[in-house]
């Protein structure tokens, strides 16, 4: 079968590699329908060294399962299948506490910790099928595609994000970041009755999708001159809640910047730096909160599958652009050079 495998910085190929196929009695064989490419996966697409190479690449998914282990209970042949980003037994003390992204199960994990397993492919073995994957009511040529595969991560993080903020009706709230995620936080603000949405970010395509979104001002200033602007439109307090969707260093300084005394700051993004100015000037004097983390995207689809599937929201617009495998390193490189904001493959 074919799939995605990134082999060093900026070097994405598709290359024929061995089937997939059930190894453990808990694991579902699903023939990939519909995949995407992450703002993550370009953290390595711009870092990755030759020595940390070759890495199969995707953990975003929809598809039909093909085959079942002996153990899996609750899926069959011919079933589509959402798959978040982690594997999770869904059962165990974590998981029951919604924290499935910390499973005690040996097998649970993230799937691009799995060596010769990625969602950027014609199929993929799924580890503790039960526990990980989500039936989907619907057809795998539904229109409603695009929009339920952010299930598998984007929507699920951004609801994160804004959930661990505590975000409530008639709160201020400023995103940082015009990515999909970003994008997922603004939509979730709404949905939680944030009164004002903050989105900061500088790309017009993007923001004014934000703006469909839910946000009721945009800034694109960055550092000092963006955290006094927000400032401006926060009446000089600051935020109730900050969700922060890049992962830089310079984002959560400008977390620090635009967080009002007694509010929270919601990190999202996967950190792409080892150390923060956490200390008394930065959280402790203004008694500001550190919330956030890898979004547990399972606790959260039965919770977001029934507006995706009435129609009250779309989701699925942060993807601008669709390919099938072979045009997944261009996809790589439109994301990488901000041409695309989301890419959509169809294997």
């Amino acid at each position: 079968m074919r799939a995605t495998l990134m082999h060093s910085a900026g070097d994405v190929r598709i290359e024929n590699v061995p089937d997939s196929r059930i190894e453990q009695p808990t694991d579902a064989l699903v023939r990939i329908t519909a995949s995407c490419i992450c703002g993550s996966d370009l953290h390595p697409y711009r870092s990755m060294t030759a020595e940390g190479g070759p890495a199969r690449m995707g953990h975003e998914l929809i598809g039909v399962v093909e085959e079942v282990g002996a153990d899996v209970t609750t899926l069959a042949k011919g079933d589509l299948v959402v798959s978040p980003f982690a594997i999770s037994d869904n059962v165990c003390e974590f998981c029951r506490e919604n924290l499935q992204t910390s499973c005690s199960h040996h097998e649970a994990g993230f799937w691009d910790g799995i060596a010769d397993e990625g969602g950027q492919a014609e199929a993929v073995r799924v580890p503790l099928a039960d526990g990980t994957l989500v039936k989907l009511p619907v057809a795998e040529d539904s229109a409603l595609m695009p929009s339920l595969l952010t299930l598998a991560d984007v929507f699920g993080t951004g609801y994160h994000a804004a959930k661990m903020a505590g975000v409530k009706p008639g709160d201020r709230v400023t995103v940082i970041g015009d990515g999909a995620v970003g994008l997922m936080a603004v939509l979730s603000a709404r949905r939680f009755g944030a009164e004002q949405i903050i989105l900061m970010g500088r790309h017009r395509e993007r923001t004014e999708l934000g703006r469909e979104f839910g946000a009721t001002d945009i800034v694109a200033e960055r550092g000092e001159e963006g955290i006094a602007r927000v400032r401006e439109l926060t009446g000089g307090h600051g935020s109730h809640a900050v969700l922060e969707a890049v992962g830089h260093l310079p984002a959560y300084e400008q977390a620090i910047g635009v967080v009002r005394p007694g509010g929270v700051i919601s990190r999202v993004g996967v950190p792409q730096y080892a150390d923060a100015p956490v200390g008394f000037a930065s959280l402790f004097g203004p008694n500001v909160r550190l919330a956030g983390g890898p979004a547990p995207v399972r606790a959260y689809i039965e919770e977001l599958l029934p507006a995706i599937l009435d129609g009250t929201i779309e989701p699925g617009k942060v993807f601008d652009a669709s390919t099938d495998l072979a045009g997944v390193p261009d996809g790589y490189r439109d994301m990488d050079q901000r041409r695309s904001l989301k890419v959509l493959i169809r294997p």
